[in-house]
């Protein structure tokens, strides 16, 4: 598979990243000689500097023969223009552009349409807002996925060391749980990923993702020893873009809202468009501000400026003054991996949330959702089975799924299934597939040329 990226920013450099370590053929654009240098330097691809939007530069890349074209530059309108240019160059090349603007939200469906036949339009901070709505609606947990339409979650929970799974072996678990079936899927342990088998014991502070169905989930939250008490109070630090999407969303969801902006003309633009959110003109990490402010009851505190220190800042101190949960926003790939080290477990990127929605549309096979984990250690992915392939009719234990790869979970119809070595897919299940980078691209083999019967 050839793929095109137009943008040697964050986003462009580690989905670049991304595949080349799947053997993909990628091919970087980017105006800037500098942002290509470093992708050239770190990531085995073909490097071009130059416009995206240059149909001369876009048959240099080889775009007849590409199968997809990403445009992930830092300006919407450079995005549109080359898609539509490509459009023009190679009609049948598959288009996917990133578009932050909200001014575009109602437009999506004319852009796929019409030229420039956008196929796949990802606002990353649209998606951010999803993500957010996602932690709500499991108080306690780090990381939400949802597959099956929300149906079924997939869910990252921290282990405090009062949690009666401390020390308790997998295989043990049934018995703790009194019949209840959790599959857990991976452990985070000290930053390092491990899918564990039945003799490895759970430890305090290990970061842990199981599968479990909608209605199961209270109760298995539970279990890890976390609260499910609804959040009914929202206190957002930052009212650009995503804090008015948020806001927005919010709203509808009926939860009490207040929003802390330091620009006072963005205040008003607030106020104008928000009616039922409290505005407050103010640094999010005044701690007098906060204070008087009633920060102890607030549920969650949500961080959204767009300097990731304030963010990180404003979420620590919110913490120590009473707040029940917070949620910091950072864009910077490098710092993700120190938050839970100061004590800021729950995380959202629109940079990473822009990588998930792009993964679930390069996938070769019927993927209907891929979500990234632990900062791309790792993927859960939704396939749909079809009737051609020869891992239908068998039990799981006997297929050759590569090392490094789970099947969690199977959805037949209205029926959620957590799969045991004995379980067997049926035509048109959707199987739930959690596998470790090193095996995406065995798996990926299997989606396409077993389930697709190529």
């Amino acid at each position: 598979m050839k793929i095109i990226i137009i943008g040697a920013g964050e986003v462009g450099f580690h989905i670049a990243s991304h595949l080349t370590s799947e053997d993909k053929d990628v091919v970087v654009i980017d105006k800037d000689p500098e942002a290509t240098r470093r992708v050239a330097e770190n990531i085995d691809v073909q490097v071009l500097v130059g416009s995206g939007s240059s149909p001369l530069t876009l048959e240099e890349a080889g775009i007849h023969g590409a199968e997809i074209v990403l445009a992930v530059t830092d300006s919407d309108e450079v995005n549109l223009v080359s898609c539509l240019v490509a459009d023009i160059v190679s009609p049948g090349t598959k288009k996917l552009a990133r578009l932050r603007s909200e001014h575009f939200d109602a437009y999506i469906a004319p852009l796929r349409q019409n030229a420039p036949h956008i196929d796949t339009v990802i606002n990353p901070e649209a998606e951010v807002v999803k993500t957010i709505e996602r932690m709500m609606s499991v108080p306690g947990a780090v990381d939400v996925g949802e597959f099956a339409e929300g149906r079924v979650k997939f869910v990252g929970v921290r282990l405090e060391e009062e949690s009666p799974l401390v020390g308790k072996r997998l295989m043990d678990l049934p018995g703790i749980l009194e019949g209840r079936r959790l599959l857990i899927a991976a452990v985070v342990r000290k930053e390092e990923l491990i899918i564990p088998r039945g003799g490895d014991r759970l430890m305090a502070a290990d970061l842990v993702y199981f599968i479990s169905e909608e209605p199961d989930l209270g109760n298995l939250m539970a279990v890890f020893g976390k609260q499910s008490s609804p959040v009914r109070r929202v206190m957002i630090v930052g009212g650009g873009r995503i804090g008015l999407r948020l806001a927005e969303r919010l709203e509808i969801l009926g939860v009490h809202t207040k929003i802390i902006e330091r620009n006072a003309l963005r205040c008003q633009q607030l106020a104008e468009r928000l009616n039922k959110t409290v505005v407050l003109h103010g640094d999010g990490s005044d701690q007098a501000l906060l204070t008087e402010e009633n920060i102890h009851e607030i549920d969650l505190m949500v961080s959204l400026t767009d300097d990731e220190e304030t963010n990180i800042l404003s979420s620590l101190l919110a913490k120590r003054l009473g707040a029940r949960k917070t949620i910091t926003k950072i864009n910077k790939f490098s710092y993700l991996p120190l938050m839970s080290a100061i004590g800021l477990d729950h995380v959202v990127s629109p940079r990473l949330s822009a990588i998930n929605s792009i993964l679930q549309h390069i996938r070769r096979g019927k993927i209907l959702s891929a979500i990234s984990i632990k900062g791309e250690q790792a993927e859960a992915m939704e396939a749909v089975a079809l009737e051609t392939s020869d891992i239908v009719g068998k039990p799981l234990r006997q297929i050759d799924f590569p090392k490094g790869s789970l099947v969690t979970g199977i959805i037949r119809g209205e029926e959620v299934i957590i799969p045991t070595g004995d379980s067997v897919i049926a035509p048109d299940d959707r199987i739930i597939i959690f596998a470790r980078r090193q095996a995406i691209a065995r798996i990926e083999k299997i989606l396409t040329v077993k389930l697709e019967y190529f």
